[in-house]
């Protein structure tokens, strides 16, 4: 089975002040076990991080640089 990647940059979103959080939960609908979806935005989005949880996701997070995080969420067995 193939591994599927999603990446989704929404940095620009949040420098226009728009709320991303609903087209995060729309690029994860649908990934199955050791899909990955990577997420880069400016800052570390620490509140993210249980939501994701909760969804069966586990996740490494990088600083690129100056207001650039890359989170990279993978999605654990046994769980959808």
């Amino acid at each position: 089975m193939d591994q599927k990647i999603v990446e989704l940059d929404v940095r620009e979103d949040l420098k226009n002040k728009l709320e991303p959080f609903q087209k995060i939960m729309d690029a994860v609908l649908g990934l199955e076990e050791n899909d990955v979806f990577i997420l880069h935005a400016p800052f570390k989005p620490v509140p993210l991080f249980a939501v994701m949880k909760a969804k069966g996701f586990s996740h490494e997070e990088e600083e690129i640089e100056k207001k650039h995080w890359k989170v990279t969420f993978t999605k654990k067995g046994g769980q959808k």
